[in-house]
């Protein structure tokens, strides 16, 4: 009998590689599903993150509100109520109430829809008011 190579052999190699095929492919899928749940636990701390800077932002402008509400009270009760300066104080007070009120009211989402609006309402006088902020705010740091 010569030596050769024996059917039984050759079924044996097709079996170890399809074995081993077989154990790749469960790796790949293993680790592919590892990495897709990697990513969704990615994605939902950076939402959950999203949320609570958006909460604190919110939390913040609210309470500026309040402190503008306040010091339209405190200028209302400290100002003349009569005269040019009363009036003026008086005007104040009524701004600023008024801009405290929205600031409790409206998020931070809120407020990006009124600027958007605002903004398509008046787009000369937008393009305009962002140029001059941006040329005074490069004034002021080329002084630094």
């Amino acid at each position: 009998m010569a030596m050769g190579n024996h059917p039984s052999q050759g079924t044996k190699a097709e079996n170890t590689l399809g074995r081993a095929a077989n154990e790749t492919k469960e790796k790949a899928k293993n680790l592919a599903d590892k990495a897709q749940d990697a990513a969704a636990n990615i994605g939902d701390q950076a939402r959950t993150a999203a949320t609570a800077v958006k909460d604190r932002a919110d939390d913040t402008i609210a309470t500026v509100g309040q402190k503008m509400t306040s010091l339209a009270d405190n200028i209302r009760a400290n100002a003349p109520n009569e005269g040019f300066i009363g009036t003026a104080a008086s005007s104040v007070a009524d701004n600023l109430r008024s801009g405290g009120r929205y600031l409790q009211q409206h998020g931070l989402e809120d407020m990006g829809q009124d600027i958007s609006r605002l903004v398509r309402q008046h787009p000369m006088q937008s393009l305009l008011l962002g140029f001059g902020i941006g040329c005074l705010m490069g004034m002021a740091l080329s002084r630094r």
